[in-house]
């Protein structure tokens, strides 16, 4: 098994990347949203825990996170290897996922670093618009819808989320490099850690990511 996290701000692409490099590398994409999604779902007890912490509007404890990234691990199609996007979101998270995989004897063996300019960012976010009906995402500079405030998909509304506006955007990169840093740091100094360039094309990317993972860990399609 060879698992890779994916770090990045809002906006450099780390989902889109994730998705695309794990079908490249017939690897498993485990994003930690669609985890809470799937468990709320299936009403499974982790599932249960979450929706509790919820609706009482406080943060789902690291703890019920590490749970289901541990279950979804120990399925049989994560032999080969996974991509982690959206978690470890901070350094107590890292260390306590760390500890957790250490009981198995797994590891995080590669984590993918995508920087851009915080320029770049706000610019991609502040594009950003949504289909209120399917969730459909658009980027009014890169991929715009045929029709002006219409899904393609759906014939939806398209809306902007509130904080996708520029100065709110402002804020929340503020968090997140405040947050990151340690975290990145924590892999630097583990000697996993890769920085990739997050702008250009999604292929261009996409290959830049492939060529900093080591080959022969590796199963392309």
């Amino acid at each position: 098994m060879y698992n890779i996290v994916f770090v990045g701000a809002p906006g450099a692409g780390k989902g889109t990347q994730a998705s695309m490099v794990a079908r490249k590398l017939n690897m498993v994409h485990i994003s930690s949203g669609d985890l809470f999604r799937q468990a709320l779902e299936q009403g499974t007890e982790l599932g249960k825990q979450a929706k509790a912490c919820m609706e009482r509007g406080v943060l789902v404890p690291d703890e019920i996170t590490i749970q289901m990234v541990m279950e979804r691990l120990s399925a049989p199609d994560c032999e080969k290897g996974v991509i982690l996007d959206g978690f470890p979101r901070n350094l107590t998270q890292a260390e306590a996922l760390d500890s957790a995989l250490s009981e198995p004897g797994k590891t995080i063996d590669k984590v993918i670093h995508i920087k851009a300019a915080e320029a770049e960012l706000i610019r991609r976010l502040s594009a950003r618009w949504l289909c209120r009906q399917c969730q459909a995402v658009y980027n009014m500079v890169n991929s715009p819808p045929k029709v002006a405030g219409k899904c393609d998909k759906c014939g939806g509304e398209l809306y902007q989320r509130p904080d996708d506006k520029p100065e709110t955007v402002k804020k929340r990169l503020g968090v997140y490099f405040a947050e990151t840093a340690p975290l990145i740091d924590y892999y630097r100094r583990q000697g996993k850690l890769s920085e990739v360039a997050g702008e250009g094309s999604m292929e261009e990317v996409t290959r830049r990511i492939v060529s900093a993972l080591p080959e022969e860990k590796l199963v392309t399609r």
